[in-house]
């Protein structure tokens, strides 16, 4: 075991450090980055009062699906995001040697987390690109929180996403984001823009991701399963506040922030 376990060390590391893998994962943080400014400008709409609009990654590939280029648009969106699922796992089982005990098992959890919503975008892509999405979603946590202890899983997973969004908004105020940008990307006057960019692209999308995991943790204590939602839902959830236009577009200016932040990731990728 200690042999096969060994090999696949060996294995990642040669992924890992592969011209071809980097390629691919630069390709991947571009399409990234699209898909952050489609949704943008879709939260910009809907707070200019077009309400029938899904401003959610959904949302970005029914717009790309309506362009008319669009199917070959979704393939490649589908193919960038799956190079981020291939990252993120060979990150999940092989990868983080530099950290010791404890804070090596937290950083793969967190790259198996990023693999699964890079996942979701990817086979979200893949569904509109073989028009396999046109037909009714299901409420899945409507499903889940039917199960035994549903309630609980459900709740717990909203607890998960609030702390991912606490961590992100954090790791954007204090700046550690800029250790995913090689030496060149983090000096000069575009080392200074990038910094901004990201400082405020993280703190907005960490900000989203606590609004999602509320309406979760909200959905499991009063067993009503259509306050959960997604990206869309807590956009629409921020829409209704005072100044709820006003702050939709602020987020909205967040969101694009960090798309931007990924094209200069894909330009400077530091792959940690």
């Amino acid at each position: 075991m200690t042999d096969i376990g060994n090999r696949a060390e060996r294995l990642g590391r040669e992924v890992h450090q592969s011209k071809t893998f980097d390629g691919a994962i630069r390709f991947g943080m571009v399409v990234y980055g699209v898909v952050h400014l489609i949704v943008a400008w879709l939260a910009i709409q809907l707070a200019l009062g077009e309400h029938g609009k899904n401003a959610s990654q959904k949302g970005a590939m029914q717009t790309l699906a309506k362009e008319p280029a669009g199917t070959l648009l979704l393939w490649l969106v589908a193919v960038g995001m799956f190079a981020l699922v291939l990252w993120r796992l060979v990150e999940t089982f092989v990868g983080h040697q530099e950290y010791d005990g404890g804070k090596r098992w937290r950083k793969r959890a967190t790259s198996l987390f990023k693999a699964v919503i890079y996942g979701y975008i990817a086979v979200t892509a893949l569904r509109f690109a073989v028009g396999a999405s046109s037909g009714k979603s299901s409420n899945y946590t409507a499903r889940l929180m039917n199960q035994t202890y549903g309630r609980w899983i459900v709740g717990a997973i909203g607890v998960a996403i609030v702390l991912y969004g606490l961590s992100y908004a954090r790791r954007g105020w204090t700046e550690k984001f800029m250790e995913n940008l090689d030496a060149r990307g983090t000096i000069g006057d575009a080392g200074r823009a990038y910094r901004w960019v990201g400082k405020i692209g993280y703190v907005a999308k960490g900000v989203a991701f606590c609004i999602v995991g509320g309406l979760f943790v909200a959905a499991a204590y009063t067993h009503e399963p259509k306050k959960s939602g997604g990206l869309d839902g807590a956009l629409h959830k921020v829409l209704q506040q005072p100044f709820g236009p006003f702050l939709l577009i602020l987020i909205a200016a967040g969101i694009a922030c960090y798309g931007l932040f990924c094209f200069a990731r894909a330009r400077h990728l530091s792959k940690s």
